[in-house]
């Protein structure tokens, strides 16, 4: 086969993961915030290809465009130059991708039971099933029991936990999390990353997940993501071989491997902070 067979071929590969379900494509992607002499330039150009069921961890310091490349893939904000594309097509907010923030923003009048059956009203799922799919949903993020609690009843950890059960509840083929685990304590954050990582090696589902800690992106992410400081472009693309699955979370943290990858994406971050 010739060189350039061998590139068409590869193409046309490209092109198909491009279009699965879950897959997402950034095409020279800039964004600029403001006007004229105010104008800033937060991200780009990034090129960037996720594939179905790849968890992507975007990682780097404060300011260098993490959350903004999550809102563009979650098509809250459109590109100022460059295309994304989410299974193929432009990216619909509350549609293409679920979406979790770093606070919970429940409604917290609302019981767990009723945010969790909010979402399914907006995801269209037959109101029958409403029992079911809660259930289902709540069992996978380990909170059975809580349906009849308010949401000021129930911890920060357990409120995150709720929003995330919202985020599966339309089932789209794409997660994006925006630093959810910030505000908690380091014990329920760890607990949360093994939860989060399961969850997503069950579903199957593509994750783009952004946070500023090294830690947590070698313990969760498949691909791990850097970014330079602003205008946010890609200093590091850092594929992960540890084990996924069921694994020992303390075994595989305190391995050599994760403290030598660790290392190595901080001083990543770090560099490119610093550049």
């Amino acid at each position: 086969m010739s060189s350039s067979e061998i590139t068409a071929a590869t193409e046309s590969v490209a092109a198909v993961d491009a279009v699965r379900a879950g897959a997402v494509r950034l095409d020279q992607v800039t964004h600029r915030y403001g006007r004229g002499g105010e104008a800033f330039t937060a991200v780009g150009p990034v090129d960037l290809t996720v594939p179905s069921g790849e968890f992507l961890v975007l990682v780097g310091a404060s300011g260098c465009g993490k959350s903004t490349l999550l809102r563009l893939i979650a098509g809250f904000e459109r590109p100022t130059r460059g295309s994304v594309r989410v299974s193929g097509t432009e990216p619909r907010p509350g549609d293409t991708a679920g979406v979790v923030f770093q606070t919970p923003r429940l409604f917290p009048w609302r019981t767990v039971r009723g945010n969790i059956d909010l979402a399914l009203r907006y995801a269209g799922v037959d109101r029958a099933q409403w029992p079911q799919r809660r259930a289902e949903l709540l069992a996978r993020v380990g909170l059975e029991g809580t349906e009849k609690r308010r949401i000021w009843e129930i911890s920060g950890g357990q409120q995150q936990r709720v929003a995330i059960a919202r985020a599966l509840a339309a089932e789209n083929p794409l997660i994006l999390l925006d630093e959810p685990f910030a505000a908690l304590d380091a014990l329920t954050r760890e607990r949360l990353q093994e939860d989060v990582r399961l969850v997503a090696e069950r579903t199957g589902r593509t994750t783009v997940f952004v946070t500023h800690s090294a830690d947590e992106a070698v313990f969760l992410g498949s691909r791990i993501v850097v970014l330079t400081k602003s205008p946010g472009t890609v200093a590091l693309d850092l594929p992960i071989t540890l084990p996924r699955g069921d694994i020992d979370a303390e075994e595989l943290r305190s391995s050599r491997e994760f403290a030598e990858l660790r290392a190595q994406v901080s001083h990543a971050v770090k560099s490119a902070a610093a550049a």
